[in-house]
């Protein structure tokens, strides 16, 4: 519920701060006193209206509202605040937040009974409502109604899978004909790991063979001088094994060398650097050779898969008929209770608009396509016509009665509904009646709405006059003498008499 509303520089009000209580709060006051803009004002905190105050804030409690986003718990109070300069910056618990994204926070807690607005009679609302209704009258709904959600969450997973696989059917033969010619590509080449390393090693080798030949010839010319060698150190008296042994290694490393150089000569060059070019061209675009061969296993895998598509095409749509059926019989069970809890609620709401003076309301549950709600489909008639063709009068009483019927339940959160002039124009009995439904509304609801009229306004839980003098408006919490008063002006104009005293009285008792 609204706690406080502070407003500062509003048109004609310089300064406003107003504590509220739970339930009924009446604004009253001359014509041209304020009283809309004051309304209005306090609609702007919720992004309802323009901003007309340079600083507005609304305190708010009791709320039962979570939000992570703005790091919101059940029990927090909550803060709105605006503050208008070259341009207006809205702010919920200190944080800044867009008039749009305030205005989405704002629906979970206010209901704006103005202009013909018939969102309350959507019917996947009125079907939210009967639903809840059904469950607290018979606890074997939900049950049914988890099972219709389980079937309805497999039958649209496997409606996507069959819609992808529609799709993939009309370019099958490119995705099968471009899966073949990537793994024949590959085949075709048939890379292995390390190989592609190895040809380039080997291609080092065969640039360096013939200069290491003629480096190998030239050297070898120092096995000649092997005899002068070790007759000198033996005329030195010098044991020659050291350079046996050093001449014996140089010459198995020259050999060893030579056999390699002869196992080059029966290979190819060119086929070896036209090999490297083609590892080259996968390594470039894969990567490397190890991510070639992967890519050639995902599409093996995907040409077995457009292989056996047909045949899990067949699976599916089987599925898809037998849970056809299961939900089928499932919705019809759902709409049988909400059939059951639609009169239990259209007679509750007929009672009400007795009250109000408008004829019969009905709900009709006729059948449509299946969807998230079943196949039932929602349509409100007041005096046998649409609503669409009644006035904004009879719409906000009919509104009226649904959500003082609802609240009666005991199955919707409580909220805060603010009314425009929703008495005006109408003769005492219907003014009265207004007033006795309202009564009964604000025990679920916090209610706020501009009178004209004594009976609402004598039943008001706080009630507030806006006056405006020297072309200041000001607004005030009366106490119950100045009530009297207020209803008394109410009833016989500026000129209060006695009567009309005596009758405020009554009315307020």
């Amino acid at each position: 519920m609204i706690t406080r509303v502070y407003l500062k520089d509003c048109l004609s009000f310089e300064e406003v701060d107003l504590e509220f209580n739970k339930g009924l709060n009446i604004f009253t006051g001359p014509s041209g006193a304020g009283k809309s803009i004051l309304m209005q004002s306090i609609l702007s905190l919720f992004a309802l209206s323009d901003v007309k105050a340079s600083v507005s804030e609304v305190i708010l409690s009791d709320t039962k509202i979570s939000d992570e986003n703005f790091d919101i718990s059940i029990d927090d109070e909550i803060i709105i605040k605006s503050i208008k300069k070259d341009k207006v910056r809205y702010f919920l618990n200190n944080q800044t937040i867009s008039k749009k994204n305030l205005s989405e926070f704002s629906s979970k807690l206010i209901k704006h009974l103005n202009l013909k607005d018939t969102s309350e009679f959507d019917s996947s609302k009125l079907i939210d409502f009967l639903d809840k209704l059904s469950f607290k009258n018979k606890k074997e709904f939900i049950k049914i109604k988890n099972e219709f959600d389980e079937l309805y969450k497999e039958l649209t997973l496997i409606n996507k899978e069959l819609e992808k696989i529609s799709e993939d059917e009309k370019k099958l033969e490119d995705l099968k004909e471009f899966a073949k010619f990537e793994i024949d590509k590959i085949e075709q080449i048939n890379p292995t790991i390390d190989e592609y390393e190895e040809l380039n090693s080997l291609k080092k080798r065969l640039a360096k063979k013939e200069k290491i030949e003629v480096a190998i010839k030239k050297a070898s010319g120092i096995f000649e001088f092997n005899h002068n060698v070790i007759h000198a150190l033996e005329s030195m008296e010098v044991d020659s094994s050291f350079f046996d042994e050093a001449m014996n290694e140089l010459n198995n490393t020259f050999e060893k060398f030579n056999d390699s150089l002869h196992e080059l000569e029966d290979i190819n060059i060119e086929k070896v650097l036209d090999r490297i070019e083609k590892l080259s061209s996968l390594q470039k675009r894969f990567g490397s050779i190890q991510e070639c061969l992967k890519y050639k296993e995902e599409k093996k895998k995907e040409l077995e898969s457009y292989e056996n598509i047909f045949f899990h095409k067949q699976n599916l749509e089987k599925k898809f008929d037998e849970i056809n059926i299961q939900i089928e019989r499932v919705s019809i069970e759902l709409s049988k209770f909400r059939k059951e809890s639609a009169l239990i609620l259209e007679e509750k709401i007929n009672h009400y608009l007795k009250f109000l003076y408008l004829s019969n309301a009905k709900i009709i549950i006729k059948n449509k396509k299946l969807d998230s709600n079943g196949i039932d489909e929602v349509i409100f008639e007041l005096n046998h016509v649409s609503l669409e063709t009644i006035s904004s009068g009879e719409y906000n009483r009919l509104r009226l009665a649904l959500l003082t019927s609802m609240s009666e339940f005991d199955i919707v959160d409580n909220g805060i509904l603010f009314l425009d002039e929703i008495d005006a124009n109408l003769s005492g009995k219907e003014s009265d009646a207004i007033s006795k439904v309202l009564t009964k509304l604000s025990s679920s609801y916090q209610i706020f709405a501009i009178s004209h009229q004594p009976q609402l306004t004598s039943k008001a839980n706080q009630h507030f006059l806006v006056d405006k003098n020297n072309k200041k408006s000001s607004v005030k919490l009366l106490n119950q003498e100045e009530r009297i008063s207020e209803i008394a002006r109410m009833i016989s104009g500026e000129k209060v008499t006695q009567e009309a005293l005596e009758f405020a009285k009554n009315l307020i008792k």
